[in-house]
């Protein structure tokens, strides 16, 4: 199942079942967004999709949204591939570099990235992303799949000069605009390996980053482990994984963003996330 935010015209958002070139309208059938439809269960979405008599509104006919609007929390793990780290020169962590993204960040695919002009070095940064489902706390690792709804992409895109000048990164990563997700939740049924899964992104076509999942130092069921035993994890909470080596601040010479370029992130078996960068104030 591929679970979808939409919104047709100036409409409000709905939740949808993203099915081919169609979309099945779950608001009409008791669901009031995805955090509801998630709650529910992936056997009543399942249920409602195979529902007879229903009837579907074509893609194009619609405007795909951040698949959660505005998620609990956003946890992002910092230098989570080995070549990342590398190029950033900094230690390969020992445990999970946790920091938070600021759900007022969150756009969806499509949306334009502004680029703030306090900034002089924004960068982009493609990531697999885990949506939790279940809420837990203490969650062994060996049992991470129980809370897992499915999976998403994020671009973590981010401020290097505002995320640097201090040892507390949130800021720097939560510029309005600088958390773009989509452009769907992909249950977790629909991906035998989340541990490989080839990942990218580009600019003009220019493919910048290209790694896979299995490069990951902490896999998905230590990241669920490590943080619900810090905090319980609740439904809708997304943790992005971490992004690949070839970032612009990683780079000789340092490549930042720019307005006018088009940003494609791209994880196997969840589609592409693309948006546009344009100047901000």
């Amino acid at each position: 199942m591929k679970l979808v935010t939409f919104a047709q015209a100036d409409g409000a958002p709905r939740p949808g079942l993203l099915q081919d070139d169609s979309i099945l309208d779950l608001s009409k059938l008791g669901f009031a967004d995805t955090l509801d439809a998630m709650g529910k269960g992936a056997d009543a979405l399942r249920k409602a999709a195979d529902t007879p008599g229903q009837s579907s509104i074509p893609v194009t006919e619609v405007r795909l949204l951040a698949p959660i609007q505005r998620p609990p929390r956003i946890f992002c793990v910092g230098l989570n591939y080995r070549d990342h780290a590398i190029e950033s020169k900094m230690e390969i962590p020992k445990v999970p570099t946790i920091f938070l993204k600021l759900a007022s960040a969150v756009v969806g695919p499509g949306d334009a990235v502004r680029l703030p002009s306090m900034s002089k070095q924004p960068d982009y940064e493609v990531e697999f992303a885990i949506v939790i489902g279940t809420p837990g706390r203490r969650i062994p690792a060996d049992r991470w799949k129980e809370h897992v709804f499915g999976y998403t992409v994020l671009n973590d895109v981010s401020a290097r000069d505002v995320q640097l000048a201090t040892s507390q990164w949130i800021l720097g990563k939560s510029f309005d605009t600088f958390c773009p997700i989509g452009p769907a939740i992909v249950s977790q049924d629909e991906i035998a390996d989340p541990h490989n899964l080839d990942i990218r992104l580009s600019i003009g076509g220019e493919v910048l980053q290209h790694s896979n999942t299995r490069e990951l130092i902490f896999k998905a069921g230590e990241l669920i482990s490590y943080i619900s035993a810090v905090t319980p994890l609740q439904a809708g909470d997304i943790i992005s994984t971490g992004t690949p080596a070839g970032v612009g601040l990683g780079r000789n010479p340092q490549r930042w963003l720019r307005p006018g370029e088009v940003m494609k992130a791209e994880v196997e078996g969840l589609g592409q996330l693309t948006n546009p960068v344009v100047a901000g104030e």
